[in-house]
């Protein structure tokens, strides 16, 4: 079970930061996309350097999840990212769709391993302190 959350975390840590490095580098070269509303959505997201954020984001999240440290906050930080990726392959560019699955599976994987970090979200009535 350790060596599967290891090679999770690992993968998906190294998938986040180095797209994340991506967004600011350019080093992974982007095919261009169709006329399509995909393609629209994508450009008001970089023209309006909305996607520079959530790049940061994604290295931040990446690098926690490599060192190892605070995993469970990475993993809340990739949460939304994920059912967007998710939700712009599914609703406007089917292509791709397939990275934005094995990334979600993995998440899902990973907060099922950490299950009992997220134990406080569930209560019904916490505690203010």
């Amino acid at each position: 079970m350790k060596i599967g959350v290891l090679i999770s975390r690992i993968l998906l840590g190294l998938l986040f930061f180095i797209f994340g490095l991506n967004d600011f580098l350019n080093f992974i070269p982007v095919p261009p996309m169709p006329p399509s509303d995909g393609l629209t959505f994508a450009t008001i997201l970089m023209t309006h350097h909305y996607m520079a954020f959530v790049g940061g984001l994604m290295v931040i999240a990446g690098a926690l999840l490599l060192v190892g440290r605070f995993v469970p906050l990475a993993l809340v930080i990739l949460g939304p990212i994920l059912v967007n990726i998710l939700l712009y392959h599914f609703l406007l560019n089917q292509s791709g769709a397939i990275i934005g699955i094995v990334a979600t599976l993995l998440e899902v994987f990973l907060i099922w391993a950490y299950r009992l970090s997220f134990r406080g979200l569930f209560d019904a009535a916490p505690e203010v302190s």
